[in-house]
This record gives structure tokens, sequence and C-alpha cells, in this order.
């Protein structure tokens, strides 16, 4: 008999892991795994916000813990696998959303930024991906959740941002690459494509005079002419970590209120 569909949302008995979950659409994840049920590692470059948040968890009744880990470093992502495998005895759910967008002309960019730019939307993935598939082939299950962006789909206006945009679009086909590769050994891998969202960083952008004017060229190419909040990518985030979704890999869930349909 086929459980209720209600049910297989349900995240009891589920592990999780959340990179950059310390501040924005990552603590916005993690808070939704957690209110359906999983246990949550919230995991950050920041002590300082993930302890936060992982404290904000429990004060809710859900169970977490913090690590602090540099996603584009081997060895402390391993490191970190491997420790929260230890304290929860698996892993079920890989959100892999740490990363960086940098607003530079081509012609003027440092190559430095380019390569830091890609060392963490790319490489980082690409690192927590293989650490947490390992757990997850053993285990013969497992839901990979990659953070892409609707600038993997277009080129973004009015700012210039081509190793944003370049390395979000690799995230897409490296999230296709690993479903094809890892969907025999019961592993999912999908990505989450957010439009503009409003986080604390992006309000903090929206409070100065050229903020203010990006958001209202923004708005005017968004067909429901507001940007998107945290709690929007939450549903997505939950579907893609749960049972319902089982039969879902390799897909990429564009949420840009209509962005990319122009």
């Amino acid at each position: 008999m086929v459980d209720k569909i209600l049910d297989r949302f349900s995240l009891k008995g589920k592990t999780a892991l959340v990179t950059g979950g310390g501040q924005g659409i990552g603590r916005g994840y993690a808070f939704a795994l957690g209110e359906a049920g999983a246990k949550v590692a919230i995991v950050d470059i920041n002590g300082e916000t993930a302890e936060a948040t992982a404290k904000d968890l429990q004060a809710a009744g859900i169970a977490s813990m913090s690590y602090v880990c540099d996603v584009t470093n081997p060895d402390q992502v391993m490191a970190m696998v491997k420790h929260i495998v230890k304290e929860w005895g698996t892993l079920t759910i890989g959100v892999n959303n740490a990363g960086m967008g940098i607003w530079s002309d081509a012609v003027t960019m440092p190559y430095e930024m380019w390569r830091k730019t890609m060392a963490l939307n790319m490489d980082g993935i690409f690192l927590c991906a293989r650490e947490e598939a390992k757990y997850m082939i053993r285990e013969g299950y497992g839901k990979i959740i990659n953070t892409a962006s609707m600038s993997a789909h277009i080129s973004n206006t009015p700012q210039n941002q081509v190793a944003y945009n370049a390395s979000k679009a690799g995230v897409l086909h490296m999230t296709r690459s690993l479903a094809a590769e890892w969907a025999p050994y019961g592993v999912r891998v999908n990505s989450i494509s957010p439009g503009y969202t409003r986080t604390e960083l992006v309000e903090k952008l929206l409070a100065t005079p050229e903020g203010k004017k990006m958001e209202s060229d923004w708005l005017q190419l968004i067909p429901q002419k507001k940007m998107a909040t945290v709690e929007d990518l939450q549903g997505a985030c939950l579907y893609l970590a749960c049972r319902a979704s089982d039969y879902t890999t390799g897909s990429d869930i564009l949420i840009d209120g209509g962005y990319c349909c122009w």
C-alpha cells in the first residue's frame, strides 16, 4: 500500500547537512528540513552564524549541530561529512548551498576573483557532493540538492557577473552528470535555481542608492513584479529532500517569479 502523500513529505528519521546554512537561503532550507522532521547540521565557514542558526533550530525543537568548514578544502569537507555521520550514524540529505556572487566587468575582473568564484561555486559543490555520495551509495539511498541560480539560465542585467553566471551554469550540468552516474545506486541529485531573493545581504544592498536602482530594473523584468523571499524556496527544498521526489533526479527547479519566461 502506498503511503499517503503527506507522509511521503515527512523527513522524520532523516539526517541532513546544509552548507552555507548560517544565514540567508541556507538558513531557510535548514528550517524547512528541520520542521519536516530531519536532524540538520549547519555547515558554514563562519562559526558564529553556524552556531546561532543551530541554536535557533534547537530552540524550535529541531535536533541540530553546527560545523565550521571551508568547502573548497577537500580535507575539511571529508572531515565534515565523517563527523556528521559519526554523530548521527548516517547522512540522508546533502544540501550544497554555499556560494558567492560578484559583479565585475569581464575585461577588468582580476583572474583571482574568477578563480575564487569557481572554487566556491563549482569546486565546493563537487567536493561536498562527492563525500556525501560515498555514504549514500553505501546505504543505497540519498538526496543531494545543489543551489544553482536563474543566472545559470540567463545573462543578468544591468549588472555584469560572468564568473557567477558561468559557475552556476556549471552547477546545472554537474548536477545532471552526477544524477546519471549515481542513479543506479539510489542517490538522487537535483538543483534549485532561485531568482532575485530578499536575503539579509540583498536587503542591505537594496538600501543603497545603487541598490534601489537595481531593484527597479529587476522588478520590470519579473512578471510577478516582486522578488522572492527565502520562504518561497523552502517548498522546493523539501520536495527534493523527501520520498515524494524519489523518481526525480537530474532536474532543476527554477523559482524566479517568471523572470526566465521572457
